[in-house]
């Protein structure tokens, strides 16, 4: 029951966030400069007859309130309206980008915990080491190294260089898309490789002074189980949490490294719908961006609960 309960609190948080922010997303057609006729016009040729047929689509002479829940109503069927710019539907647009965003955000979250959480881990249990300044010092450099440089540092030396991968798109299949994103997720990936490396480490040196880790070394039990079933073990909520952030920013907040590398992805979409002022896949992107960072907030809360008994326990379980 308690689970259930927790997953229902969660979840409907979640439904509020996203009805909030559906809100304050469909503003931004009345906040845009000018009427919203210009807006939705977008390049094209100013007629009467589109006018009247865009005022009729968008309701345009509904009130405020009548306006929203009509376009809340397409939302919830999956319907963001068309694109200003090539008038396809909007919903066929984002997925077609979201595939390219997924593998690359997915593919950096994947760097970052196998590289920072050994190199945070082993730093953390040897303290005031040449290793443990090493990558202090290194994370330092990571967390303030901006993402487009590093990337044009990327393609300069593996790319154009060492013709070790590809400059720019995505690839088609497996390999190829592994091949083209890996210089970018490289890219990504270095700032949380950073944040959860300093992470891991700090819980990690908290943990180790802690008691019960000098009585398992005490009855003898073998260095790796001290580590793995009781450090890594009690370190990890605080780094469950960081990574759960690099996870949403891979997801979310890649436009600088897809504009770098000219990959097709939701980054590159939110550029190109800002400067031509498209405001219904603003939208969409907008709606989506929010529902991605709400799901990963989720996962984490589920992995709370998975991981520290002392949250299932306050419920009974």
């Amino acid at each position: 029951m308690f689970v259930l309960a927790f997953l229902g609190k969660r979840v409907l948080a979640a439904a509020v966030t996203l009805l909030v922010t559906s809100f304050l997303v469909f503003s931004l057609l009345a906040a845009s400069p000018g009427s919203p006729e210009q807006t939705l016009l977008g390049a094209r040729q100013p007629t009467p007859e589109l006018i009247a047929a865009l005022r009729a689509q968008h309701r345009l002479d509904d009130p405020f309130p009548v306006r929203y829940w009509h376009w809340l109503s397409g939302v919830l069927e999956l319907d963001f309206g068309r694109s200003v710019r090539s008038s396809r539907e909007v919903v066929d647009i984002l997925a077609e980008r979201l595939d390219v965003t997924l593998w690359l955000g997915l593919y950096a979250f994947v760097l970052v915990l196998l590289v920072a959480v050994p190199a945070g881990l082993s730093a953390g249990i040897r303290r005031d080491t040449a290793w443990d300044r090493g990558v202090t010092v290194t994370a330092l450099l990571g967390v303030s190294a901006p993402p487009f440089a590093v990337g044009l540092m990327l393609l300069s030396v593996f790319g154009v260089g060492l013709g070790w991968f590809p400059v720019f798109g995505a690839g088609s299949g497996f390999a190829d898309r592994i091949s083209h994103l890996t210089l970018p997720a490289v890219a990504l990936a270095v700032a949380g490789v950073a944040i959860v490396a300093r992470q891991t480490r700090a819980a990690t040196m908290d943990v180790t002074a802690k008691d019960f880790i000098t009585f398992a070394e005490a009855r003898g039990l073998p260095r790796r189980v001290v580590l793995g079933r009781y450090a890594l073990r009690n370190s990890a909520l605080p780094v469950i949490t960081s990574a759960g952030l690099v996870l949403a920013y891979s997801l979310t907040g890649a436009v600088l490294v897809e504009s770098t590398f000219a990959l097709p992805g939701l980054g590159s979409l939110l550029v190109e719908s800002v400067s031509t002022k498209d405001i219904p896949v603003v939208q969409g992107l907008a709606l989506l961006t929010a529902a991605l960072v709400i799901g990963v907030n989720l996962i984490v809360d589920l992995c709370y609960l998975g991981l520290d008994p002392r949250v299932r326990h306050a419920g009974g379980v």
